[in-house]
């Protein structure tokens, strides 16, 4: 049996995708649940144009993703943090503190959970960042981390 799958199914495809399952599985677990429409030739019709227009606007994402990457690669981003004497911080510079400094610097808000640090920024100097954007899509960016001035 043909169906046009309206939600994700795990282990199965993505919404919009035209698959062939076992009659029993379609009748009565997918169609009743709702998560796919028997593959009629309208339903047929109207997927695979679901599909031309998700295609379009992953092509459109990851070419924003990859002008935000070459935006922030450029980006030089610097912090200031009380420091010890050995260049150890007191506290520590961490991925909310760089998200926050990359969209004062740059305008693009980066969600936190995609800057990937080890652990958090304990000591001054320079320091590579990951922020990934997309799937495919990672950017470097340089953090320097500068003692604060006494006053």
């Amino acid at each position: 049996m043909k169906v046009v799958l309206i939600e994700d199914v795990e282990n199965l495809g993505r919404q919009g995708e035209i698959k062939n399952v076992a009659d029993g599985y379609g009748r009565n677990y997918l169609i009743p649940k709702g998560l796919a429409a028997p593959a009629t030739p309208a339903a047929l019709q109207q997927a695979e144009a679901r599909q031309r227009a998700r295609a379009r606007q992953e092509e459109r994402l990851a070419t924003e993703a990859q002008t935000v990457a070459a935006k922030l690669q450029a980006t030089i981003i610097t912090l200031q943090a009380r420091a010890g004497e050995q260049g150890r911080l007191y506290g520590s510079i961490t991925n909310v503190d760089i998200a926050e400094e990359i969209k004062r610097a740059t305008g693009y808000e980066v969600d936190r959970r995609r800057i990937e640090i080890e652990a958090p920024i304990r000591e001054l100097g320079t320091h590579e960042v990951s922020v990934k954007l997309s799937a495919e899509v990672t950017a470097t960016v340089t953090v320097i981390v500068e003692p604060v001035e006494a006053t």
